[in-house]
């Protein structure tokens, strides 16, 4: 029995004006994934990695073509659907934490749902407290950003991301900064949440260690994606 696909792109196009001519960075790009598969996509820098992350996750917009997540086209969504859109069925994770200094770790992991929903603080905060504990983060949960190691501070970035349940975890080179056994351990967490909580994972990133944990591996060249990591 096939699974529901989740995030469906249809002939995307991307250019940015670079002097005089135009860069075509994204290309006629189909992709279909399904709910609950972990997809990494590797290209060399400049490729449109982070380019195509971004046009998924609606903080750019394409020149021309569709996106669907969960069935829904997103193009013609007012501004106050696709933010909600974006707090409730995408979390994002990046090569920098940005967690906000002054809040602690919970605080900042609490912020997505506290979103106009002040109401159920206490609710909230015991779903930020579960998701610290399975980042194996319990007793860090009152300490603020300068007071964690980096594995630590992208572990609560992890956990923010995942506070509203998203249906698409979005992640751009998120062990980019982070040393060989602290980026084993967020491999490990990574694989653990797609597997129990068949969270459907997109991954953009240079480590092959990192991908190799993932069910799928994209390649992209020339705007174009590819199977073969041959054709880069």
């Amino acid at each position: 029995m096939s699974r529901k696909i989740i995030l469906k792109l249809e002939k995307l196009n991307k250019k940015y004006k670079e002097s005089v001519e135009n860069l075509h960075i994204i290309r006629d790009l189909d992709l279909e994934i399904q709910e609950g598969e972990f997809i990494s996509i590797l290209g060399k820098s400049g490729s449109g990695k982070s380019t195509l992350l971004n046009l998924i996750g609606m903080l750019d917009k394409p020149d021309s073509g569709k996106i669907f997540i969960d069935g829904k086209e997103v193009e013609f969504l007012k501004d106050k659907e696709l933010d909600k859109i974006k707090n409730e069925m995408l979390g994002f994770v990046f090569q920098f934490h940005y967690l906000l200094s002054e809040f602690t770790a919970i605080e900042n992991v609490m912020l997505p749902a506290l979103v106009g929903n002040y109401k159920e603080k206490e609710k909230i905060k015991e779903r930020a407290y579960k998701l610290l504990e399975e980042m194996e983060l319990k007793d860090r949960i009152n300490h603020k950003p300068m007071q964690l190691s980096g594995g630590e501070k992208q572990r609560v970035a992890i956990a923010r991301a995942l506070m509203n349940s998203p249906k698409i975890l979005l992640m751009d080179e998120p062990t980019g900064n982070l040393d060989e056994e602290t980026s084993e351990k967020i491999h490990t967490i990574l694989k653990r949440i797609n597997k129990e909580k068949n969270q459907t994972i997109i991954v953009v990133t240079h480590s092959k260690e990192l991908s190799n944990i993932s069910d799928k591996k994209l390649f992209l060249k020339k705007g174009v994606l590819n199977y073969d990591e041959n054709k880069l």
